[in-house]
C-alpha cells in the first residue's frame, strides 16, 4: 500500500475504495503511440476545411440547398453527419461500470466537482475576459466548457497511463451528467448569469428547450442506440469481441462523420472565415488556457487530496477534455450552421489534440517527480 492510501484509509471512510491500477509509465514518444487517424486529426480538419471552403466557391447554391430539407431546424444533410460522428464515441462507453464504481464518493464527487461546476465556470470567464466583442464566438465557448469529456479522453488518458477502469467509469458518468443537465445549464450561463451581470443579452434568444431539443436529438439518440448496441452485442457475441473486433471497425467512423460535417459547414460559410483569420486566433487562445487551467487545477487537487498517479492522471484528463462533438451539434441545431457559435466549436478540436498532447508529457513528468509510486495498488 502506498503512503496516499495508507493516509486515505485513516481517514475514516464509510466505504472501502476501489484499486485503480495502471502500468508504469511509458515515456517513449506520445506521438509515435497514437494511432494514425488521431496523430495527425488536425490535419484531417484542416483538409475537410479546405475541401469545404473549395466546395462552396465552385458551387456557390450549396449553402441554400442544404438547408432545404430540416429537422427541427436542422438541414438533414448536417443532421446526419452530427448523428454520424455522436454514434460511435457513445458505443465505447463502459455504461455498466457506472454501478460497480459509484461508491468511492470521495474521487466521484471530486470528478463531478471538477467537470459540472468548475469547469463550465472557467470556460466562462475565459470568454467573457478574453471575447467581451465577440458575443457569438463567446457562447460557442460556453457550449465548449459545458460539453464535458466523454470517449476521447481514453485515448489521452492510456497515454498518460491512467487508470482505464477509472477514465472508463468517469466518461460513462458524464455521459449521463450531459443529458440530464446540459440545457439547463446551457441556459443558465447563456442567458441568467450574463443578465445576472449586467451584461447586454439582447442579441441573444435561445431558451432551455432549444438546447434541451437539441441535446435529446444528437446526445439522447446517439446515447441510446450506444447503450443498446453495447448491451446486445456484448450478451450475443462477449466483451472480448465487441471491444476488439467492433469497436476498432465502428471507432473511426467518428472521425468521418466529424470531418463530413466540417465539410458542410465550411462550404457554407468558408468564405466569411477566410477574411476573419484573427477571429479564429482569438478563438483559440481562450481554449489553450482553459486546457491548462483545468488539467493543473484537477492534478494539484487530486494529489492535495491523496490519489494515486493513475487516478490522479484520470481525473486531470477527464476535466480537462471536452465533447466538442457535442458542442458542435449543439450550436448548429440551436444558433445555425453559419453562426459564431458554430465556428467556435469547430475550432475546438483543432487546439485540443496539440495542447492535450502535450499535457501528456506533462502528466508523465509531474507522475515521475511527485508520485514515489505511480500505480495504485490493493
Amino acid at each position: 500500500m502506498t503512503q496516499a492510501e495508507e493516509a486515505r484509509a485513516g481517514e475514516g471512510a464509510s466505504t472501502a475504495r476501489i484499486a485503480y491500477t495502471a502500468p508504469p509509465i511509458d515515456t517513449s514518444s506520445v506521438v509515435q503511440r497514437l494511432s494514425r487517424l488521431d496523430r495527425f486529426l488536425p490535419l484531417w480538419i484542416f483538409a475537410a476545411m479546405a475541401i469545404g471552403i473549395a466546395l462552396g466557391r465552385a458551387f456557390p447554391g450549396l449553402g441554400s440547398a442544404l438547408d432545404r430539407f430540416q429537422v427541427a431546424g436542422v438541414s438533414v444533410p448536417i443532421g446526419i453527419g452530427l448523428l454520424w460522428m455522436m454514434y460511435p464515441v457513445l458505443a465505447k462507453v463502459r455504461y455498466e461500470s457506472i454501478g460497480a464504481h459509484i461508491a468511492d464518493r470521495k474521487l466521484l464527487g471530486t470528478s463531478l466537482v471538477l467537470n459540472w461546476i468548475i469547469g463550465p465556470i472557467v470556460m466562462f470567464v475565459l470568454a467573457w475576459l478574453l471575447l467581451p466583442d465577440l458575443p457569438h464566438y463567446r457562447d460557442g465557448l460556453v457550449l465548449i466548457g459545458l460539453a464535458r469529456c466523454i470517449a476521447m479522453v481514453l485515448i489521452w488518458n492510456s497515454l498518460a497511463c491512467g487508470s482505464a477502469e477509472l477514465a472508463a467509469v468517469l466518461v460513462a458518468l458524464n455521459s449521463v451528467f450531459q443529458i440530464l443537465t446540459y440545457s439547463v445549464l446551457g441556459w443558465l450561463f447563456l442567458t441568467v448569469v450574463p443578465h445576472w451581470l449586467g451584461a447586454d443579452t439582447t442579441a441573444l434568444h435561445v431558451s432551455m428547450w432549444q438546447i434541451a431539443k437539441s441535446v435529446l436529438l444528437f446526445l439522447g439518440l446517439p446515447l441510446v442506440a450506444g447503450y443498446l448496441t453495447r448491451r446486445t452485442l456484448v450478451a450475443s457475441r462477449g466483451e472480448v469481441w465487441y471491444n476488439d473486433r467492433f469497436i476498432p471497425r465502428v471507432g473511426p467512423m467518428a472521425l468521418v462523420g466529424l470531418l463530413y460535417t466540417i465539410v458542410l459547414m465550411f462550404a457554407m460559410q468558408g468564405t466569411r472565415i477566410l477574411q476573419l483569420p484573427m477571429d479564429v486566433l482569438r478563438i483559440a487562445i481562450p481554449l489553450v488556457i482553459y486546457f491548462f487551467i483545468m488539467f493543473g487545477l484537477a492534478f494539484t487537487l487530486s494529489k492535495k487530496l491523496g490519489f494515486s498517479y493513475a487516478e490522479t492522471a484520470s481525473l486531470s484528463f477527464t476535466a480537462a477534455g471536452n465533447n466538442f462533438e457535442l458542442a458542435i451539434a449543439v450550436a448548429i441545431a440551436t444558433f445555425g450552421i453559419a453562426s459564431g457559435e458554430a465556428l467556435a466549436a469547430v475550432v475546438g478540436p483543432l487546439i485540443e489534440v496539440p495542447a492535450l498532447i502535450g499535457l501528456v508529457y506533462v502528466s508523465l513528468w509531474a507522475g515521475k517527480r511527485y508520485f514515489q509510486t505511480p500505480v495504485a495498488t490493493g
